[in-house]
C-alpha cells in the first residue's frame, strides 16, 4: 500500500464536519429517482489518481449525486464528463468517460482532490468546513511529487494559495484568480487557474472545451 492509499483510507472515515456527514448520509438514503438502484457512497470521497502525480487538480467538493454516489472524484456528473474528456485529450487519462469506480479509468501523472471532501448542501461548504479539510489537503500535497496545481474555480485556486501561505511558498498580496492565470511559487511548483467545469459555466459558454484544452496545454508545457 502506498502513502497515497493509506492517506485515502484515513480520509474516508473523517468526521470533523457533522453537518456535512449528516447531509451526505441523508442524500445516500433518499437518492435521486434515476439512481434508486445505486448503493450510494455517502462518506468523505478520497483522492483519486496516480500516486506519482505531477499534476494535482483541485476542485470544490463532491456533487451530491455524483462523487457522493460513486465514491470517486468528479465521477457520475456533467462536471466530471468535461474534466475527464479534457484529461484524456491531454494524455492524463486513459479514457474520456468516468461513470463508476470500476469503469477502468486510470490517470497518468495526475491526481484529483478537492477543497472539501464531503458533499455540502447547495454545493456551498462553509469557510470553517473548508478549513477543517485543510489538513487533508496538506497531507495530499506531502505524499505527491506535485509540479503543477490546477485550481478549478475561486475556491480551488484559494485552497492552493492558502496552503502556499501556510508553508512559506508565497508571500505578499493574494494572487488574483482568473481563467488561465499562472503563478510560480518560491520553491518551484506552479499554480494554474481555470473556470470550474460546472454546468453554470459550460452551459452558458463561459467555459468552452477549447478554453479548457488550452489550460491543459499550458500544464503539459510546464510539466514537460
Amino acid at each position: 500500500m502506498t502513502h497515497f492509499d493509506r492517506l485515502n483510507a484515513e480520509l474516508i472515515v473523517c468526521d470533523r464536519c457533522p453537518r456535512l456527514r449528516e447531509h451526505c448520509q441523508k442524500i445516500a438514503r433518499q437518492k435521486r429517482r434515476a439512481f434508486q438502484q445505486w448503493d450510494y457512497w455517502g462518506v468523505p470521497v478520497p483522492n483519486f489518481g496516480d500516486p506519482k502525480a505531477k499534476l494535482l487538480v483541485v476542485g470544490l467538493a463532491p456533487a451530491a449525486h455524483g462523487a457522493n454516489r460513486t465514491g470517486r472524484m468528479f465521477t457520475g456528473d456533467r462536471s466530471g464528463d468535461w474534466l475527464y474528456r479534457a484529461l484524456n485529450r491531454a494524455g492524463f487519462a486513459n479514457q474520456p468517460m468516468s461513470t463508476h469506480a470500476e469503469d477502468g479509468l486510470v490517470l497518468n501523472q495526475c491526481a484529483i482532490t478537492a477543497a472539501c471532501h464531503c458533499a455540502p448542501p447547495d454545493n456551498k461548504p462553509t469557510r470553517q468546513e473548508i478549513e477543517n479539510c485543510s489538513d487533508w489537503f496538506t497531507a495530499t500535497v506531502e505524499v505527491l511529487p506535485v509540479e503543477v496545481f490546477l485550481g478549478l474555480g475561486q475556491i480551488g485556486w484559494r485552497t492552493v494559495v492558502d496552503y502556499a501561505l501556510r508553508v512559506g511558498w508565497y508571500e505578499g498580496k493574494l494572487p488574483k484568480f482568473g481563467h488561465g492565470a499562472i503563478l510560480q511559487f518560491n520553491n518551484g511548483p506552479w499554480l494554474v487557474g481555470s473556470y470550474h467545469p460546472s454546468q453554470q459555466n459550460t452551459f452558458t459558454g463561459r467555459l468552452t472545451e477549447q478554453m479548457f484544452d488550452d489550460v491543459f496545454k499550458t500544464i503539459r508545457t510546464l510539466i514537460d
